[in-house]
């Protein structure tokens, strides 16, 4: 967003899409979403792409108010501002802050301060990356605890880098070694936190020339190769006391590599100040993963994939662990299910998606590759056969009785109501619009290459090879007591004149 009118739109949609800063609660978490998609090499905002089909943005978000309870959120918003917000929308207690230009992670946490106007508040504030998409309640649960508890001026989650050192991109952890230049011991100061040295500012170290620290008085030397081999890293989640922070956090300058402001600055204000700062590093590594290509992007969503597989894998029949997917509602559902202690008998096959509002039920088989999605409930015994796509929008419902089974290949979506023991063979299309549902009574066999659209179908019918559009189709009987079957009903053609013969 670079013009004028551009930012005006940014503004409109923060002020009907903010709510008030709640000066009651004393937990703020900032998220940072003001990055852009460049470095992944995509149009869509980095903070949209989705894990496990949730934009990782949404997945810090989730974190936060799952972890940190009776929270305001502040979301800072950049490159493609609009994208960010219309996704997220209004909720409460959840703020927006528009870093106009991209000046470095501490300018984002300066915008985003502004919304707090009160300087008497007295609370936490935490800042993570919006990119994070593996964080969770319980790791921000951790943070808190350890932060609280540690009675510290400010804390960092950090990371443990297991690969190739010239991998590690992210900004290295110093911390007090056991003795200083001059051979005498730290003492209590040993293993503290002094700051925090980016992996780019490293490179720029000259390869003879120690790099020298003070702190509380000492100096401290690492050398550049001591520097690069440093396994701890930054994971970009911090904790701070709100008064110390807003003291100090205009003094940070952009004299680095960059010409950015860095938060990762802060460590060394707070401790020439004589405040503390803490580190602390969580028990699952994969969790303060963040990604700026496709391919870390993939490998944090088999690692949420392994993790969804994980929690049900003893009360549902997977074919293939490496190719499904379910909703995470969906899957809760499932473990409430099972801790009923009843069995569940679910079996999904190889591709299946079963995405967020679908209702499951005991003994359902879903075959490969089917495709289902929205207010999708299922009655008990039904078997979905392979390529089968059954949806309908957020504002519809989709209802499958007991005993139901519908074969390969049918595509069936919308208002749709499938009643007990009811079977819908293969190459069969069905679609129900708000105004016009489609309902299928019970005990009814749909066959043959047929399209339905808005029609009703009594009990016991039998249809095949047939288009109905808007219909009743009443159960009718026979003289011999049987019922009336409806096969080859074509409405007449329409734009017939539009229509020759290519035979001459």
């Amino acid at each position: 967003m670079s013009n004028n009118n551009d930012k005006k739109l940014i503004r409109k949609l923060i002020k009907e899409n903010s709510s008030e800063f709640n000066y009651r609660l004393k937990e703020t978490a900032i998220i940072l979403a003001a990055g852009h998609g460049k470095r992944i090499k995509s149009q869509k905002s980095k903070m949209l792409h989705k894990i496990w089909e949730v934009p990782t943005v949404e997945r810090v978000y989730n974190a936060c108010v799952n972890g940190l309870p009776n929270s305001n959120v502040i979301m800072v918003v950049g490159i493609k501002a609009d994208d960010v917000i219309n996704v997220i929308g209004k909720r409460e207690n959840n703020l927006f802050a528009y870093q106009e230009e991209q000046n470095g992670t501490g300018h984002a946490v300066q915008v985003a301060l502004k919304n707090i106007k009160n300087k008497n508040y007295n609370g936490n504030v935490y800042v993570l990356p919006g990119d994070m998409g593996l964080i969770n309640g319980q790791t921000m649960r951790m943070f808190r605890s350890k932060f609280v508890k540690s009675k510290n001026d400010m804390m960092v989650l950090t990371g443990l880098y297991n690969g190739n050192p010239e991998n590690n991109y992210y900004g290295r952890i110093i911390r007090v070694k056991k003795k200083d230049v001059n051979g005498k011991s730290s003492g209590k100061d040993f293993n503290k936190v002094i700051e925090i040295l980016e992996y780019k500012d490293i490179l720029n170290l000259k390869d003879n020339k120690p790099y020298i620290i003070t702190f509380n008085g000492r100096e401290y030397s690492y050398t550049k190769e001591e520097l690069i081999n440093n396994n701890e890293f930054n994971s970009g989640v911090f904790a701070f006391k709100y008064k110390p922070l807003i003291k100090l956090i205009n003094k940070l300058e952009n004299k680095n590599v960059q010409g950015e402001i860095y938060i990762t600055d802060l460590i060394s204000l707070f401790n020439k100040s004589g405040l503390t700062v803490g580190a602390v590093s969580p028990q699952q590594q994969y969790v303060i993963m963040g990604f700026n290509n496709k391919s870390v992007l993939k490998e944090m969503e088999s690692i949420a994939r392994k993790m969804a597989y994980e929690k049900i894998k003893d009360i549902v029949e997977i074919d293939d662990p490496d190719d499904f997917f379910i909703d995470e509602n969906v899957i809760e559902d499932i473990i409430k299910a099972d801790k009923k202690g009843k069995p569940l008998d679910l079996r999904i096959g190889k591709g299946v998606y079963i995405g967020k509002g679908v209702k499951l039920n005991y003994n359902l088989k879903l075959h490969k590759n089917v495709y289902i999605k929205g207010n999708v409930s299922f009655g008990k015994n039904v078997i979905v056969w392979e390529n089968v796509h059954l949806s309908c929008f957020p504002n519809q419902k989709f209802i499958v009785g007991n005993n139901v089974e519908i074969l390969w290949g049918d595509i069936v979506k919308g208002n749709i109501e499938i009643g007990d023991n009811s079977r819908i063979e293969s190459s069969v299309n069905m679609t129900g619009s708000d105004e016009y549902p489609v309902k299928i009574g019970k005990n009814v066999t749909i066959k043959g290459t047929s399209y339905l659209f808005g029609t009703i179908v009594d009990d016991d019918v039998f249809i095949e090879h047939s288009v109905l559009i808007k219909k009743k189709v009443d159960k009718l009987i026979k003289k011999d007591g049987s019922v009336q079957d409806v096969r080859f009903y074509l409405p007449m053609p329409a734009g017939i004149d539009a229509v020759e013969s290519l035979d001459k």
